[in-house]
């Protein structure tokens, strides 16, 4: 199963200012350490939402509209994300708890999801 982490953004993330650089080397240990485990699957930082874009579809789909960053809501943004392959959800758990801390000195939340598999979809469609 692959899971998606959401490492949720900050007042510093959002400014676009980096981590120390011991924090940044933390991250790059506990990444290796995934990939050499086998279960990182890929992982990437998010720029500021100021340098984003969102898309807004009208109800019919036939309308967009768009909206520049940056967002409000910094605890509900992104900083970036990791997808796991693993066994099971609780498998991702402790692969995330043993990560580094993406922003020592403040409460950060990771958000762990499910992907869905192309078995996943077709088994969806089966149920209608």
């Amino acid at each position: 199963m692959r899971f998606i982490c959401f490492v949720k953004a900050n007042a510093r993330s959002e400014a676009g200012i980096p981590e120390s650089p011991e924090t940044m080397e933390a991250m790059r240990k506990g990444t290796e350490e995934l990939m050499k485990a086998g279960v990182m699957v890929a992982t990437d930082g998010l720029q500021p939402s100021s340098k984003g874009a969102r898309v807004r579809f009208d109800p019919s789909g036939s309308r967009r509209s768009v909206t520049d960053g940056p967002f409000p809501e910094t605890k509900e943004l992104i900083a970036g994300y990791a997808i796991l392959q693993v066994r099971s959800k609780e498998e991702a758990i402790e692969w995330v708890k043993r990560m580094p801390h993406p922003h020592p000195g403040e409460e950060t939340e990771v958000e762990i999801r499910a992907l869905y598999e192309l078995a996943d979809l077709h088994a969806l469609h089966e149920k209608k």
